[in-house]
C-alpha cells in the first residue's frame, strides 16, 4: 500500500477550520491464492483516515471504515474523499457514526465525495446518517462515475436539526447535489437541492410534509423485475415513507421520516432484500453498525 501526504491543502488554508483529504484506491490482485481486494493507495492530509481493511466475507470484498476524529463539521471545514475501485475489485466503507453538522456564524462548511467504479467493480457506500444542526450552513457534492458494468450500493441519510431532542432546523441552509455518470460520460443521475431552516418547504405537502429526515438509496446492477416487485411490497417500519423509481438500470428509492432510526432500518431491509441479485453477494452487515 502507498502511503502520501497530499500537498495540495494546506491546515493553514483556513484559520480555525479543518482542511482535510482522503483518497482511497481499491486494486483486485489475482495471485495463486485467488482474487482479493487490497486498498493499494491511501494519500490523506488532516483530520479524515481509514482504519485497517477487514475481510468478513472473504478476500474478494473489502470492507473499510473512513474516520473524522473530530466527530463533527462547523463553518470553514472542507472535507474531500476520493474513493477508486478497480476493474473487478469490490469494496464497502461504511463510518462509525452519524456526522455531525454544527451550526456556524457565517462561514459555509462543505463536503465534496468523488467515487469511481471501474469495469465489473462494485462499490458499497453506506455511511450513517448526517445531522445537520439549526443554524448550520451547510453543502455535500457527491460525484459518481460508473464503469462498464459496475455495481453500486449508494445510500445517503440527512437529518435537518435534531427531532429526537425536539430542535428543529429554523436556521441555516443545506445544499445537497449528486451527480452520476456512466461509462460512457452521459448523465444518468443529476440532483440538486438547496432546503432553508424555518422554509415553508419543510412543512409542506409538496416538500418534506413535516418529515425532518430524508434519504435517497440507489442501486446499480443486474435486477428482475420480478424481484424488485416484490421488494416494493416489504412493510416498512412504522413512520416511514418510501417511494421506488426505476431509471434504466438504476433503482432509487428515496425515504421521508421522523426519525433516523426507521429510516435507516428501511433502508438496510432494501439493500438486504437487494444485494444477493443486484449486487452478487448475500448480506452480511458490517461489523461496525452493530457496536
Amino acid at each position: 500500500m502507498q502511503r502520501a501526504l497530499d500537498p495540495a491543502l494546506s491546515p493553514a488554508a483556513s484559520f480555525g477550520a479543518w482542511q482535510a483529504r482522503l483518497q482511497l484506491g481499491f486494486e483486485r490482485m489475482d495471485d495463486g491464492g485467488g482474487a482479493r481486494t487490497v486498498l493499494r493507495r491511501l494519500g490523506q492530509l488532516g483530520p479524515l483516515t481509514v482504519q485497517k481493511p477487514l475481510y468478513p466475507e472473504g478476500p474478494l470484498r473489502c470492507h473499510a471504515i473512513v474516520l473524522h476524529p473530530p466527530g463533527g463539521i462547523a463553518g470553514g471545514d472542507h472535507l474531500e474523499l476520493g474513493i477508486t475501485v478497480g476493474e473487478g475489485a469490490e469494496a464497502l466503507l461504511t463510518t462509525p457514526g452519524a456526522a455531525k453538522w454544527y451550526a456556524s456564524v457565517g462561514p459555509e462548511a462543505r463536503q465534496h465525495i468523488q467515487l469511481s467504479v471501474a469495469t465489473g467493480g462494485c462499490l458499497e457506500w453506506l455511511p450513517q446518517e448526517s445531522i445537520v444542526f439549526d443554524g448550520a450552513q451547510a453543502q455535500s457534492e457527491v460525484e459518481i462515475t460508473l464503469g462498464e458494468g459496475a455495481r453500486l450500493a449508494y445510500w445517503d441519510i440527512v437529518c435537518l436539526g435534531r427531532p429526537s431532542n425536539a430542535l428543529p432546523f429554523t436556521r441555516g441552509a443545506w445544499r445537497q447535489s449528486l451527480r452520476i455518470r456512466g461509462a460512457d460520460g452521459r448523465v444518468r443521475f443529476l440532483e440538486r437541492g438547496r432546503l432553508l431552516g424555518g422554509d415553508a418547504l419543510l412543512s409542506s405537502p409538496m416538500g418534506l410534509a413535516g418529515l425532518p429526515v430524508m434519504g435517497t438509496l440507489i442501486l446499480a446492477g443486474q435486477l428482475d423485475r420480478d424481484r424488485l416487485a416484490a421488494v416494493r411490497e416489504l412493510p416498512s417500519p412504522a413512520g416511514v415513507q418510501l417511494g421506488w423509481t426505476q431509471l434504466e438500470d438504476l433503482i432509487v428509492l428515496r425515504a421521508l421520516a421522523s426519525q433516523a432510526e426507521p429510516l435507516r432500518a428501511a433502508f438496510v431491509q432494501a439493500w438486504q432484500a437487494l444485494r444477493p441479485e443486484c449486487l452478487g453477494r448475500p448480506a452480511m452487515l458490517p461489523r461496525i453498525w452493530a457496536t
